[in-house]
Parts: C-alpha cells; structure tokens; sequence
C-alpha cells in the first residue's frame, strides 16, 4: 500500500464523525453491562419493583446479593465460588495446550520445506468449517469408552469421565485449526532476511524459535489467547458435555443456567453471578489489548 493510501485510510478513521461513532457505538454496548453491575448491587427488593436506572434517583446499595451467590451454597449445590475456580481450572490450561502446539505447528509449516508441507495446512484449515456439535458424541464415546474396531481395542477405556481431561482435550482440538491458521499466516509475515541472518550466525531451529521467532509472534499469540480465553470462559455446552453433570468440574455457565431457571425468579442473585461471570474476561481483553489490536492487523498491509 503506497503512503498516499495509507494516509488517506488514516485520515478517515481518525475523522470526527469515525470518532463520534465509535463513542456511540462504545456506549451503546457498554449500557447493558453497567445496567447488570447496577443490579448486581441492589436489594432484592429494589431489583423486583423498580428498573434499574431509577437507582439514580433512589440510591440503595448492598453486597449482600454477591455474599449470598459467591459463599452459600445448599445441600444440592455447591457455592458458586467452586463454579468460578473451576472455570478457572479448565480455561487456563484450555488456553495454553493448543497455543503450545499451535505455535510450534505453525513455526514448522511456515519456515519447514518438506513435502506435503501445503497439504497439511490446508487441510488444517478446512478443519474449521466442521460443526463443533457434530463430534460432540463421537467424542464422549471416545473418553467414555474408548475405540474399538471389529474387536480389537485401539485406544481402551482411559477413566477420565467426570474429569477436568476430557474438557481440557476437547477445547484443544476445537481451538486448534483456528491457532494454527492465525500464527502460521503472521509467522510468514516475518523477514525472512532476519530468518536468514540467524542461520549465518550458525542458530540451530530451536534456537532461533527460543530468540527470534517466539517473541516476534508475541501479538499474534496474545490475540488467539483472548480469542480462546472469551470462547471457553463463556461456554456452557462443552462443559457440560464433557463434565459428565459432575459439579467437581462444571464451569460457571453450568450454574448460571441452572440459576436461570424456568420461573423468573432469583434475580438478584443471578445479576450478581452474571457480573462475576463477565469481570474476568474483561480483565483480560484490556490487559491484553495493545497484543490483540497488534496481531490481528499484523501481515494486514504492505509498505
């Protein structure tokens, strides 16, 4: 893209009318948010006769709907802070296995000449179009039971039903194609006159990944980590597939389902475990937004 261009798309995003819209939409999306915090911190009372914009002009607080959602729980269900640190236990690690063999998958079909080299990307890639519904039970017959064919057992009954396993197993195989795909394409975008540099320096591949090429891609894995981050947090069906209904391992949306409910009610402690539900991933995005903005327009233009 010649500078001309560049300036010009630069000037119209940075135009009043790109700015006032952003503002616009910005808070548009923010209202709902703030709408469910000013819940969050209402009585019951309060939440069931009036909106919650009329705290405004009738101020009542109290943290008594988080204490009730966090910290007591029943004979049949747990408190939902066994939900938050389980959430916790299957989104940490279901965001670093794939990322771990993605960035070396996408190291070795970006700057690795071997046969089939093409092949096999693309066919990661036409991975991604498969509906994550469609291997849900091929799956859970696979952790539940095991493989066998005419008899002879290929893969046996491994006993990790109703374990944080199967969920962990089950978000790396969906997480990866997309991995694989966004960090091969931002790995191909890198010189290859720096690439050829450390060779001449006499670096070996796993050093020049270790000092070169890792922290290059940097952005690009910030970006796929909120993008896998936002999708295991806030999934409900994978979990509850997988976790087999046991409460030891099911996330926080299992419980938010079940607090749901079918009558309406209870919701001033549904508003407060909806809030705690979302602080996380905001946390995240905005700690990791100077990455994401980065990887995904990386490899977007040329000078």
């Amino acid at each position: 893209m010649s500078t001309l261009n560049r300036s010009r798309a630069k000037s119209a995003f940075s135009s009043p009318i790109a700015s006032a819209a952003a503002v616009v939409i910005a808070t548009l999306w923010t209202i709902p948010t703030f709408g469910l915090l000013i819940s969050s911190i209402r009585p019951e009372q309060a939440i069931n006769n009036s909106g919650w914009w009329t705290f405004f002009t009738n101020p009542e607080i109290s943290f008594e709907n988080y204490e009730k959602v966090l910290f007591q729980g029943t004979l049949i269900q747990p408190p939902m802070v066994q939900y938050f640190f389980n959430s916790l236990a299957i989104t940490l690690p279901a965001v670093v296995f794939p990322i771990t063999l993605a960035v070396f998958a996408a190291y070795a079909l970006a700057w690795f000449d071997f046969k089939g080299r093409d092949f096999i990307f693309f066919s990661i890639f036409a991975l991604q179009v498969v509906p994550l519904q469609l291997t849900l039970i091929p799956l859970l017959q696979l952790f539940a039971k095991g493989l066998s064919i005419n008899g002879i057992t290929i893969i046996p009954n491994l006993g990790i039903t109703g374990t944080y396993i199967p969920i962990w197993i089950a978000h790396t195989i969906f997480g990866l194609p997309l991995a694989i795909f966004l960090l091969h394409n931002f790995l191909r975008q890198i010189p290859r006159e720096l690439v050829e540099a450390a060779k001449v320096d006499g670096a070996g591949w796993f050093t020049m990944f270790r000092a070169l090429i890792f922290p290059l891609s940097i952005p690009a894995i910030a970006s796929f980590a909120i993008f896998q981050f936002l999708w295991v947090w806030n999934d409900l069906l994978v979990g509850l597939t997988f976790g087999a209904g046991s409460k030891e391992v099911a996330p926080m949306t299992v419980r938010l389902a079940e607090m749901v409910g079918t009558r309406g009610g209870g919701w001033e402690v549904l508003t407060a475990g909806a809030f705690v539900s979302t602080v996380v991933p905001l946390i995240v995005f905005f700690a990791l937004q100077r990455y994401f903005v980065r990887g995904l327009l990386a490899g977007s233009v040329k000078g």
